[in-house]
This record gives C-alpha cells, structure tokens and sequence, in this order.
C-alpha cells in the first residue's frame, strides 16, 4: 500500500528530491520505496517498466545514505530514482530490446550514459519498455505487456521511449532516459504530457548498440539517434543534460558540451524581440484539428505573453519520409537482423519483418543522403532568418494502442507512420529539438510543442521551454488514473 507520504515523494521533482536527499530532510531508502511501492500498484496498469529491478535500486539507495552520513561527496543525482530506455544497455541487467532474439541478453557493460548516470548517484529502479528495437513510434512487442497512457489506458503513450513516457507520466520516476532516432524522446513527451529533449547531435556520446560487433543485429542508426531525458519539468531535463553530455572516445560523433550552462539555461530568460518562426504543418502534412488548435494557443503565448515576433513559415523542403526510412535501412545491420529474422521471425513484429523484407536499393540509399543534405541546407538558411522554429510534436494526439498510427488525418489518407511527419527532419538535422506540454485536446489528452534551436544552439531551446513553463506551467496536472488509485 501506498501512504500519503508516498504520494509526495513521487510528486516531487528531481531537483528537489536531490537537494532533499543531501541535506537528509530525506533518504535515498525512503524515495526509492515509495517510488517501488507506487510501481507495484501502477504497473497491471501501465506496463511502463518491461524489468524492475528492486533489489538493485535498494542496494543503490542504502548505498548512497552510507556515503551521505560518512560525510562522502556525492553525485548531483544522488539517491534520485531513474528509469532506462531498453534499448540502452545496462550492466547486469536484462536488456531485451522488446524482441525475442535478445530475451535473454545481460550486457556486461553500460551505456556511456549508464555510466554517467551511476557514477552521479542516480538510483536504477528498471528498464522500461520498448517496441522492438525501437522501430515504432508506439508500445507493443512480442514479449512484454503492451505499454499504456496513464492520461487513457486505452491509448498508446506514444514510443519507442514508451515506458519511459508511462513511467513519468504517472510519476513512477521523476525522470527517465529514452533514445530518439526519429523523435523517440520526444513522441512519448509529447503523448504523455512531458518535457523531452533531443540534444544537438553528439552531445550525449553513444555505445555500445550496434556500434560493438558483440551485439549483432542491434542498430543504433549511427548518425541519426540521439540519447536524451524525459522529465516533468525542464529543470529536471537540463540536471539530466548536466550529467549524461560531453564527449567520449567510443562514439566518433561525440562534441563537447561545455559550451552550455545546461542548468543556467533552464532558468526563464527573457525572449522578448526573439524572432521566432511557426510551422503548422510543414507546408504539406495532415495534422488533426485538435492539435492545431492546442499548438496555436500555445504559440500566441509566445507573442502575447512572451513578447516574441512570431512568424508562420515553412523550410520549404518536400516531405522527406522516404528518404528519412532509406537512411534507417542505410545505418540498421541489415545482414545481422535478417539473420536473426531468420531463426526467430515467426515470433517478431510483423511491421519490423517487413522493413527487414524489402530489397533495398543502393541508390535509394545515395538518393536519401542527397535529400538529407537538401533538408539541412534548406534548415539553416531558414534558421538564419529565425532565432526559434515551432511546430507541434505529432500530427495527431493519442490513439488506440493496437495501431502502429492512424491511416487518416484531417480526412486524408496517410501511411501509418507519418504522424511522425515534425520529429523525424530534426534527426536527418542534428539540431537540438524539445517537445514540451502544449495543452490538451477537449478529451484531455496531452499535445506536444515542440521547440526547435538553430544548430548547436541547445542552450536557446531550453531558455525558450522554461520561459513558456513559466507562462504555462503544467507539472500540476495528473491523470485521473492516479487519483482513481488514490496516487
């Protein structure tokens, strides 16, 4: 049973919950088992987390007050309860990847951001679902429960970070580490009602995936995928940047990340005069009425409330979705999942097998670079114009969660997939993007904003999210479940 005590500790953010645990108003054992007594009663529900693991976060908790009342300097996340993306490998601890091929597979090694995120006191209590290997905007695999909204059990909370998103969501963590290689971070914030962050690219340095021949048929999509935190608050998100960015010599794409004050830029600046771009819909997509509507009162704040120059415009590229799947293929090991397809695909996703089935063409592969590269070029001259870009997250709000997406939007027919149609450019880009809580539908289920910096300009989009945090704020809202729960 949960106490009112739990119900508080869970409703904190991690910046508190820090402070709270090094100035021992509070205990890294007393969070980590309210945060554990909350997951047993949310998880028949959610599905957020594929493996807890208790008895580790214990260890790690009792570990931290040790130190705590030695006197011991301790981590800038000491104590704080965190969950980790599946897909991210975690020593010691089953990383499935949502798929049958890897239900067995213990990593005996981190991720470089595990790494960090241990080394600054944060408390691993599980690895939160996936679909399989990522290759979905949404929820379900072949062999953990499918993962549901808290904001609507019935409807997916978005993917591939999708346990990430529930977990967060229903405060089972305050934070939570999700991968994003078309807008993983940032679909899961956008349907789960959070903050997500995708940093410039490099930023946070990437290994192992498939990046280590020892993981075969494991792909990270090299220059696409991006490592980054899902939170209530942007504070929270930026304490997470402080900790998980700067280089590392295993991934060759890593920069440094000394260049931002990512806590400083979390603080509320003033963006008046900021000349600041909005784009509906890219010129070309479908999006859902609702999600106009809610994305266009959230951008008024910024000219209302904010004292910003909004201007409606486009990049002016044409929709880059074939080209954006053909660089996926380009960067997957196609050889080493078409032989795990081989052994295992009648027990995996169908929509995967059919990506792995196609024969893929080397000049769609040259084809898609020659687009990737029309997109980033057409992006910064855009950017040169424009000190923010804004766009909603996703085209559509929630749906059911047994669809992979909606194969009609505003009354036009499109492929499952492209209610991805803002999120997925800005990996072809690399340039830092946030989605944070827009508002809600007349449902009540969340919609996303999402705000987009010019290249290596992370500091700007975070500055401009806690400015619109603080004209909107939106951590005081929670589903119903929760209070049907008594949570």
């Amino acid at each position: 049973m949960t106490t009112q005590d739990d119900n508080a500790i869970c409703r904190t953010d991690a910046v508190t919950l820090a402070a709270r645990i090094r100035d021992r108003s509070l205990s890294a054992v007393e969070v980590t088992e309210a945060v554990l007594r909350r997951m047993e009663v949310l998880e028949p529900h959610i599905h957020a987390f594929c493996t807890p693991t208790p008895e580790l976060a214990r260890e790690a908790a009792a570990a931290i007050d040790r130190r705590i009342s030695a006197g011991e300097t301790v981590g800038p996340l000491a104590g704080v309860p965190i969950g980790i993306k599946d897909l991210v490998a975690t020593r010691g601890i089953l990383t499935a990847m949502g798929s049958p091929a890897y239900r067995d597979f213990i990593p005996d090694e981190d991720d470089i951001s595990v790494e960090r995120l241990r080394a600054a006191g944060a408390v691993i209590i599980g690895k939160t679902n996936v679909p399989e290997f990522g290759y979905s905007g949404v929820g379900h695999n072949p062999i953990f429960p499918t993962t549901r909204n808290p904001w609507n059990l019935a409807l997916t909370p978005g993917g591939s970070s999708a346990g990430s998103g529930a977990s967060v969501a229903a405060g089972v963590a305050p934070f939570a580490i999700g991968s994003d290689g078309g807008g993983s971070v940032r679909i899961p914030a956008a349907h789960s009602g959070l903050v997500g962050v995708k940093a410039s690219m490099g930023r946070v340095a990437l290994y192992p995936g498939c990046r280590d021949e020892r993981y075969p048929g494991v792909s990270s999509w090299e220059s696409l995928e991006h490592i980054g935190p899902m939170s209530r608050t942007v504070a929270d998100a930026a304490l997470m940047l402080s900790v998980i960015t700067g280089p590392d010599p295993r991934d060759r794409l890593s920069i440094p990340a000394g260049d931002v004050d990512w806590i400083g830029a979390a603080r509320a600046s003033d963006l008046r005069g900021k000349r600041i771009a909005y784009s509906a819909d890219w010129g070309y997509a479908a999006v859902d009425p609702e999600v106009r509507r809610v994305v266009g009162e959230a951008v008024r704040v910024f000219e209302r409330d904010l004292g910003c120059i909004v201007e409606e415009a486009h990049p002016g590229w044409e929709d880059p979705y074939g080209a954006f799947w053909a660089l996926v293929a380009q960067e997957s090991d196609l050889t080493g999942m078409r032989r795990m397809a081989e052994k295992h695909g009648a027990s995996m996703s169908p929509h995967l097998l059919a990506f792995l089935e196609r024969d893929w063409k080397a000049t769609e592969f040259t084809d898609a670079n020659v687009v990737r590269k029309s997109v980033c070029n057409r992006m910064w001259r855009f950017m040169e114009r424009y000190d923010l870009l804004l766009t909603p997250t996703l085209a559509v709000p929630p749906f059911p969660v047994h669809m992979q997406g909606p194969e009609v939007i505003e009354g036009r027919m499109v492929g499952s997939t492209q209610w991805l149609c803002f999120t997925f450019p800005l990996n072809m880009t690399g340039q830092p993007a946030a989605s944070v809580p827009a508002g809600f539908t007349k449902d009540g289920l969340p919609v996303g904003l999402q705000i987009i910096g010019r290249h290596l300009a992370d500091a700007s989009v975070l500055s401009a999210a806690a400015a619109f945090e603080a004209a909107r704020p939106w951590a005081n809202r929670w589903p119903a479940l929760l209070d049907e729960l008594g949570l």
